[in-house]
């Protein structure tokens, strides 16, 4: 008799019976089982049918992941991959469009399960869908007038399944044609298509840019940024995302010496104005996708600067040097002409010095050598030029204010600005690949045509405030660019939607405002260090652990929306997983859409004992990271986690934010009773003690606590004496 870990008690459905209730022994042949319900109800060709779940998912039962079966699931008998594949394949070839229809349908659906994919697709299915697209709809083109709801949904469920079947990662990318990319290009230019047609010709096109060499330079002939401006400035902001997703795909794929000449034709679209004026500012809000769309295309945007950051200043580059007298011209009204007439050779080197060490070069003698370091190279130079011709008051305000100080108080405007230009490259993350689910992009970055200048010049005039403020000298110029890029960081968490409201952000955060904000943190922090209030949390710190460790099994038990990644960063398939009230169990399950609310316990099918788990891992060590890697998916790694269980048995998780994985390892850890050992357990345990603690201690105001306890007194030479109530 085997085991009783072997046994898994489920439902078997057929339909226009009653189910069957049967024990399944999971060291038997799947074949086997399946002959067994068969002949239960005297079905024939056994080998024609397969085990597939009955929640709606369609997925199919294989040797592979039988194992994932629980017990009271419901199966259902169903026609095998190979036969589903094969009565597909010849229905979809229908000559009557209502049956071509409904075949169409269900092998959209079906193939969201890998194993039906993979036999679909052994029958050439993939080819007989392109040429559908290709000839197909030429050969209902007539049709259209009078049948153009069929036709839309006849294009719509073929690209649909298309779609499902790629995402599986079987087929490359590199077998498809001109003509097949010529027509899903024409369905992406013309005005009006379907959504859902335009749905999903544009994920096509972002998949095919993204995971193909030659294709992007296929799609870079058929697809213009103009052709995609109509769907910007539409109102679907599902269109627009798609969209945005392929220009950030064309942009992320195009070679180093096109991406200038691109990010110049999205200038001449006015490709910033319309996402601010059609997608930032409408009134529909933004969502998580949208959001990520543009933080790509801000950092993509970001990354042209790149170039200009690794590049080294020649200083026998006469251009590059005329930039420099350009700078010095411009803050002192000198007349380049002037330059090299009249007097020694000496007194001209001794004015230009003079100069140059006003402006706050390092190098006085050659100010070029101070741009040969990379980063920030040659950008802090275009960033200097950039505030002296734009913001030219302010800029000789800076310089003649810092000339006439005493010299230990000079804030050396040339230093600072190659400093800056370095910090803010860091802060932007200038060089770096988008991350894949990153949501950070920032609404003032397409206000301005030149954001990382304009950028750039309202930091530079804040680091000139800060140094008055801090009256800081030479020695200091580390601490002031410390504050200056706290002061930046601030401004920057509450996202603001214009430059002028950064501006008015940072003049909130002066420097006595910034030690304010720190002396505060550090009595959160530090405070509270004797020894009686160190024994004090010693006491009371298992009571908050406790109250934390509820709290995160609370939110477990509420539930998080999970989204699928796989080789197409676009995707729209989510799963929600919560644990049960009496946190006993892990109820899970595929869902349609990310839910606005919680979502019930009886509509998620999959299920998974707490008592079964044997470990939670997290980062490189988890199953489904084996084989990433990479800079490209370093945030991916971070929000990494999975469950084993069983043998060989796994539940892999991609968290929503660092937040969300802090939350379910800290409480899966808590339910194996573990320690929590997260950042946010940390932050929230001294944020909670820190308050218990001030609690406590309210009554001991200006009360002065001994760092010792006062000396036990002496013992009484007798224990003689009582107090008399009479």
């Amino acid at each position: 008799m085997p085991p009783p870990s072997d046994i898994v008690k489920v439902a078997i459905e057929w339909p226009g019976a009653f189910p069957r209730l049967m024990e399944i022994d999971q060291k038997k042949p799947l074949s086997s089982i399946i002959k067994e319900v068969s002949d239960g109800w005297s079905i024939q060709s056994h080998e024609n049918y397969a085990l597939q779940h009955a929640d709606g998912s369609g997925f199919y039962i294989t040797e592979k992941n039988r194992n994932e079966i629980k017990n009271g699931a419901i199966l259902r008998l169903t026609a095998s991959p190979a036969h589903n594949a094969l009565q597909l394949h010849e229905r979809i070839q229908s000559s009557s469009m209502d049956s071509k229809l409904e075949a169409l349908k269900d092998l959209a659906k079906f193939s969201r399960d890998v194993t039906f994919a993979q036999e679909f697709i052994n029958l050439d299915g993939i080819f007989l869908l392109t040429q559908m697209v290709e000839s197909g709809t030429d050969k209902y083109q007539k049709l259209q007038k009078i049948m153009k709801p069929c036709f839309g949904e006849m294009l719509s469920f073929t690209l649909t399944a298309f779609v499902e079947l790629m995402d599986h990662g079987i087929v490359s990318w590199d077998t498809f044609s001109v003509p097949f990319i010529k027509k899903i290009a024409s369905f992406v230019s013309k005005s009006a298509m379907d959504v859902s047609i335009l749905q999903r010709s544009l994920a096509i096109l972002e998949s095919m840019v993204l995971n193909s060499h030659d294709l992007y330079q296929k799609v870079a002939q058929e697809i213009t940024i103009g052709q995609l401006i109509p769907h910007l400035q539409g109102t679907d902001q599902e269109i627009q995302t798609y969209s945005i997703a392929v220009i950030n795909a064309l942009f992320l794929k195009a070679p180093d010496d096109k991406r200038q000449e691109m990010a110049n034709i999205l200038a001449q679209k006015q490709l910033r104005f319309i996402i601010l004026t059609h997608v930032i500012r409408s009134q529909k809000g933004i969502n998580n996708e949208m959001a990520h769309q543009l933080y790509v295309l801000q950092v993509l945007t970001f990354n042209l600067l790149e170039d200009r950051m690794m590049t080294k200043m020649d200083p026998q580059d006469q251009a590059q040097r005329d930039i420099i007298f350009e700078l010095r011209r411009i803050a002192f009204d000198v007349e380049p002409e002037q330059n090299n007439i009249g007097g020694s050779i000496e007194k001209r080197k001794s004015m230009y010095t003079r100069d140059y060490k006003k402006l706050g070069f390092t190098n006085n003698v050659n100010p070029a050598l101070d741009f040969t370091h990379t980063p920030p190279g040659m950008l802090a130079l275009d960033n200097m030029l950039y505030f002296a011709k734009h913001h030219q008051d302010a800029y000789i305000r800076i310089v003649l204010e810092n000339s006439s100080r005493e010299d230990k108080h000079e804030c050396p405007f040339g230093r600072s600005s190659i400093e800056l230009t370095k910090m803010l490259c860091e802060i932007l993350k200038v060089g770096e690949l988008p991350s894949e689910t990153c949501n950070d992009f920032h609404p003032m970055f397409f206000t301005h045509d030149r954001a990382f200048e304009e950028f750039f010049c309202i930091c530079i005039q804040l680091l000139n405030k800060t140094w008055k403020e801090m009256r800081a000298t030479f020695e200091d110029f580390n601490k002031v660019m410390q504050v200056v890029k706290e002061q930046i960081m601030r401004a920057l968490t509450n996202k603001p939607n214009s430059l002028d409201q950064f501006k008015c952000r940072l003049q909130n955060l002066s420097y006595t405002e910034i030690l304010k904000i720190r002396q505060s943190e550090r009595m959160n922090q530090e405070d509270f260090q004797s020894r009686p209030i160190l024994e004090l949390k010693e006491k009371i710190q298992p009571e908050i652990l406790e109250l934390i460790k509820q709290q995160r099994l609370n939110r477990l038990v509420e539930g998080t929306c999970f989204r699928k990644l796989n080789s197409r960063r676009r995707q729209d398939k989510f799963w929600y997983c919560r644990l049960s009230p009496n946190h006993k169990v892990l109820h899970y399950g595929d869902i349609e859409e990310s839910p606005q609310g919680e979502v019930p316990h009886d509509s998620l099918q999959e299920k998974l004992p707490i008592a079964d788990i044997k470990a939670i891992v997290t980062g490189k060590d988890c199953p489904h990271m084996k084989e990433k890697g990479g800079k490209q998916n370093k945030e991916v790694l971070e929000l990494a986690f999975s469950i084993l269980y069983e043998s060989n048995c796994q539940l892999n998780f991609i968290a929503p934010d660092k937040h969300e994985y802090c939350i379910w390892t800290d409480g899966l850890n808590a339910l194996l009773g573990k320690d929590m050992i997260s950042d946010l357990t940390r932050n929230d345990l001294d944020t909670l003690l820190s308050m218990e603690i001030k609690l406590r201690l309210l009554d001991l105001e200006n009360i002065q606590i001994p760092d010792v306890p006062p000396p036990i007194p002496k013992e009484p030479s007798n224990y003689d004496f009582v107090y008399d109530c009479n």
